[in-house]
């Protein structure tokens, strides 16, 4: 109940007032979001490198209305990809996108459009691009545009959240070879008709959509912090004799840091993704409600004693 009333809240203009003028600290927020500005996101892109880890940086915003806006996320994820060229980053840092935020809210062509320049400004800086999944009502749109652009983008990575009904069928379409893969557990609201709403079935379901991807051809990124899915992984790579380079791990900066030194100390293939921006309020409030802890922190922090 709580995770749901979080949700609803990240999507709520009367809380986001309440929540972005709060004098909380910006340690709380600062724990998952790199900073505003691009100068925050190489920097610590860079530091998160330097120990030999992997980025994919995400430009926080989305649910864009018009053209202009739209416009305006694929010149500033052309300029994030023209300065992580420039700086030599393209071989350890990658960016996510969300369609919504090329226009995929109004113009599902515009969006493909959109997403086509920023696959090309992130081929020519030596990298490539993964589109984040949405909310459940995009996910046939979001699939399309994944297989129309991996006609001339063959890399552009793809999102299953395992927390959705399908999840496993799309992995089984999805597991072929070439196929970047990140599946991850889900954060936004979804009716129970579509998606399982009880932990440990969408548990169940992230263990049997790894299970098509460490079985397939594919490339699969595995987006969980859970330990007991962490073994899990582990396991499945022996069984299906997968070399570390063959997958990779991801988690959201600021979370589980130290596990995320420990697996790439280890020799594994460790994405931290870098949100920034902004827009960062919808982001924030899914990181909440994803574990009670984030959440604790931040009513501390309301309270002034953080």
């Amino acid at each position: 109940m709580l995770r749901q009333a979080l949700l609803v809240a990240s999507r709520s203009e009367r809380v986001r007032r309440v929540v972005e003028t709060a004098p909380f600290s910006d340690e709380v927020v600062r724990r998952f979001i790199a900073g505003e500005t691009i100068e925050d996101a190489l920097r610590v892109t860079g530091d998160l490198t330097a120990e030999g880890l992997l980025v994919t940086m995400d430009v926080l915003g989305e649910d864009t209305h018009d053209k202009e806006r739209a416009e305006a996320n694929v010149q500033h994820y052309v300029e994030l990809l023209e300065r992580l060229g420039a700086a030599g980053l393209g071989t350890r840092a990658e960016v996510s996108a969300k369609l919504s935020a090329l226009g995929q809210t109004f113009d599902e062509d515009l969006a493909l459009a959109n997403a086509r320049r920023i696959c090309a400004a992130a081929r020519d800086a030596g990298t490539t691009v993964t589109l984040d999944m949405e909310d459940h009502t995009t996910v046939d749109s979001t699939l399309r545009i994944v297989h129309e652009l991996r006609r001339d983008f063959p890399d552009v990575g793809a999102v299953i959240q395992a927390y959705l009904r399908r999840a496993e069928e799309h992995c089984a379409e999805l597991a072929y070879e070439g196929s970047r893969v990140r599946l991850c557990k889900g954060a936004y609201a979804a009716p129970s008709a579509v998606a399982f709403t009880d932990r440990e079935e969408v548990d169940r379901s992230f263990v049997r959509c790894m299970k098509v991807l460490m079985a397939g051809k594919g490339y699969p990124m595995l987006a969980t912090h859970d330990p007991r899915l962490i073994e899990i992984a582990d396991a499945l790579a022996v069984l299906h004799d997968r070399d570390p380079g063959s997958f990779e791990y991801q988690m959201l900066y600021g979370v589980r840091p130290q596990e995320q030194r420990r697996l790439a100390a280890q020799g594994a293939q460790v994405r931290v993704y870098v949100a920034y921006g902004r827009e960062w309020y919808p982001y924030f409030m899914r990181r909440l409600a994803e574990r009670p802890a984030n959440l604790r922190l931040f009513l501390r922090s309301l309270a002034g004693r953080s």
